[in-house]
């Protein structure tokens, strides 16, 4: 399974991340360990929505939709 994610930053709320991982638990912990360097500001971090997928491609295409303009738009509405 491929998970597309959304995540916010619990001390800087204005900060958002979205991305894509095959383990979603260990991704989580290692944006909270300040292993990711656009996200080890913001620590810590909780989970907002996860969008899973089976196929990998479809997955990397949601990915490139929710980081765009209109992408972003649906998001704020429907997944924040």
């Amino acid at each position: 399974m491929y998970f597309v994610y959304l995540i916010q930053s619990e001390p800087y709320p204005d900060q958002k991340y979205y991305g894509i991982t095959s383990n979603m638990e260990a991704r989580l912990r290692d944006h909270n360990a300040g292993k990711s360097p656009h996200t080890s500001k913001y620590v810590p971090w909780k989970l907002v929505t996860f969008v899973a997928f089976s196929d990998k491609s479809k997955a990397h295409a949601f990915e490139r939709y929710i980081k765009s303009h209109s992408g972003r738009a649906f998001a704020n509405k429907h997944l924040w």
